[in-house]
C-alpha cells in the first residue's frame, strides 16, 4: 500500500482519439517478452454502426489486461510506460491519478487504470 504522501501513478486512455494503430500492443507484447496469443494491452473493436445518414461509427477501444504490469521497471528508470510512450495517436497518458483524473473531467470516452492499492 503506498503511503500517505506517495503518488500513485495510472493510464489514461481517451477512447475518442484512438485510430486502432495497435502500436500500443506491439509495444507492450515487445516490452513484456509475450508469447503468442497473450497480451498486457489487446485492441478491440466496436462496431460499425451507423449514426445517420451515410455515416458509420468505429470505437476503438485499448484494454489493459492482468498481464500488465504498468511496466514497472520502465517507469521506475523513469520512462512511460511502453504502450503510452509508442501511441501514434497520443490517446495515452501516464502520471499521478489526481492528475489524470482532473484531465478525464468533462470528457465520456476514458479510462483510468491504476495499481491496486
Amino acid at each position: 500500500m503506498a503511503d500517505k504522501d506517495e503518488k500513485v501513478y495510472g493510464i489514461l486512455i481517451d477512447y475518442e482519439f484512438c485510430t486502432g494503430c495497435h502500436s500500443c500492443e506491439v509495444a507492450c507484447k515487445k516490452e513484456l517478452n509475450l508469447p503468442a496469443n497473450q497480451f498486457g494491452i489487446k485492441l478491440t473493436e466496436v462496431g460499425p454502426w451507423p449514426i445517420g445518414e451515410d455515416r458509420w461509427e468505429w470505437v476503438y477501444m485499448p484494454v489493459i489486461t492482468k498481464q500488465c504490469n504498468l511496466c514497472e521497471e520502465r517507469v521506475a528508470a523513469g520512462k512511460m510506460p511502453s504502450c503510452v510512450q509508442h501511441c501514434q495517436a497520443w490517446c495515452m497518458y501516464h502520471g499521478p491519478v489526481e492528475e489524470l483524473v482532473k484531465k478525464m473531467q468533462g470528457k465520456s470516452r476514458m479510462s483510468l487504470i491504476a495499481p491496486r492499492q
